[in-house]
Formats: structure tokens, sequence, C-alpha cells
């Protein structure tokens, strides 16, 4: 007589080593193993658009608004936003991505989850080092790196891409049309993030505003650490934590109510 199949909870237990790293070597294949290039492109993509940048405001200013260096400058801002971006899309899309395998009994979706969430922060923390010290070394930028500092921004951004993506994975699966208004929603995050201007340059009716956008304490949190004379008092950290974790919850919480339905469209 054949023994039943015992099914794992979701919650019961944190994701097992052996799932996990199952699901981590299919993430890497899939993802760098069949594009021409692969794992390349990962890190040619910021340094494209920060050498785009950098031409281009070169030519409209003389120095940038820190420090003597524009790629060093949009690098700082622009990497912590494209990692935030880059794990949100890939936590929303981790259903889909792993959809058939989410019926074996040993895998659950939040297996899937943490799978690509802990590739993609590996692969941004090698575009991190790769791509800030490629520049430093290039502009022989002379500076004060405050480490710690340059960790707490990436945790910010890495945790805010998971409870964002976390909540959309529900959204995204239950209502196909949120991916649309998602997608129109976030166009305008690349202007209104101080990626081009720092947050004490932006005109103070719209300060009040801003301040309510996460990405604008991480990006202002990674700054700080790489220029040592900016003060980045208006950062707060326990916002952006409790931002992330409310719509993780949220998220989560969605999800494990009704994770099998939506596997199954």
């Amino acid at each position: 007589m054949n023994e039943p199949i015992t099914r794992r909870h979701p919650l019961s237990r944190a994701p097992g080593l052996r799932t996990l790293s199952a699901l981590i070597l299919r993430e890497m294949s899939t993802s760098y193993g069949r594009s021409p290039g692969g794992f390349l492109w990962t890190i040619l993509e910021p340094v494209g658009g920060i050498a785009l940048l950098t031409v281009i405001f070169s030519l409209a200013v003389r120095v940038p608004p820190m420090g003597d260096s524009f790629a060093l400058f949009y690098a700082t801002g622009l990497l912590p936003f494209l990692m935030f971006l880059d794990i949100s899309r890939k936590i929303a899309q981790s259903l889909s991505f792993s959809k058939q395998l989410l019926f074996y009994p040993g895998v659950t979706f939040v297996d899937a989850i943490f799978a690509r969430f802990i590739l993609a922060c590996i692969v941004h923390a090698i575009v991190f080092a790769v791509v800030l010290w490629g520049i430093i070394l290039y502009d022989n930028v002379d500076l004060i790196l405050d480490l710690p500092g340059v960790v707490r921004a990436f945790i910010m951004a890495a945790g805010l891409g998971l409870g964002v993506g976390c909540l959309n994975c529900f959204l995204m699966r239950r209502f196909p049309l949120w991916a649309n208004i998602w997608a129109i929603v976030t166009r305008p995050l690349f202007l209104v993030s101080c990626i081009f201007i720092p947050f004490d340059a932006v005109p103070e009716s719209f300060r009040d505003v801003l301040w309510f956008n996460p990405l604008v304490h991480i990006v202002g949190t990674n700054r700080a650490a790489f220029y040592s004379t900016y003060r980045a008092e208006y950062v707060q950290p326990v916002y952006v934590a409790l931002f992330a974790a409310v719509v993780f919850g949220a998220g989560l919480a969605l999800l494990f109510k009704w994770h099998r339905d939506l596997a199954l469209r």
C-alpha cells in the first residue's frame, strides 16, 4: 500500500536548504544561462544607464551636485533604485515562474519567493561592488567610505523590494489588470526618487510629499555613506522598515489564503 503524500505547510518552518538550493540553481540557469552574455548583461545594464546620465548631465552642468564624479553621484542613486525594481519584479513573478514546481509536496510558494530573493540579493551585491569600485578607480575618487551605511542602504532596498514584490505577487495573479496599473504608477518613480537631485535641493514645497517615497530614504542613506560631508538628516530607516514589513505581511497573508487558487490560474 502506497504511503500517503504529506504536503508541507507553506509557513510551517523555514524553507529547506536543499529545496532552496535547487530552486536557486534552476533560477540561475533559466535567468542567465539562456541569453548570449548571460550574467554580464546584469552588470552592463546599470553601467550603460550611468554612462548615459553622466554624458548628458556633464554637458548641461559643470559639476555634479555632490563631489567631483558625475558617474559616482548617479551610481549611488541609480543602483539601489534598480535593485528595488528588479527584486520587486522577480518576487511578483514567483508564482508564475515556479507554477509547475508548486504541485510537488516538498515545494511551497514561500520557497519559490525566498529562492528568487536570495539569488537577486547576491547578484545585486556583485553589481554594487563591481560598478562602484570600477567608478572609484576610473575617476580616481578619493572618499571616506561608510561601509555599514552602504550595507544599511542595501538591506533597505532588498527589504522594500521583497515587501512590495510579495504584495504584487498576489495582486498581479488575482487581478491581472494590476500589472498594467503598477507599470503606469511606478513610471514616475525614476524622477521622484532623488536620483538626479538630492532631497535637500528639491523645492521645499515638494519635500513634504517626496518624504513619503521610501526610495528617497534609501538613496539618501547610500549617498551619505559615500559622501562623508553629506548629512541626510531626513532619512528614517524605521519608516522604510515599517513600510516594507506592512506590505510584506499583507502580501504573505493574502498568498497564504489564496496561493493554491492562484497557482492553478
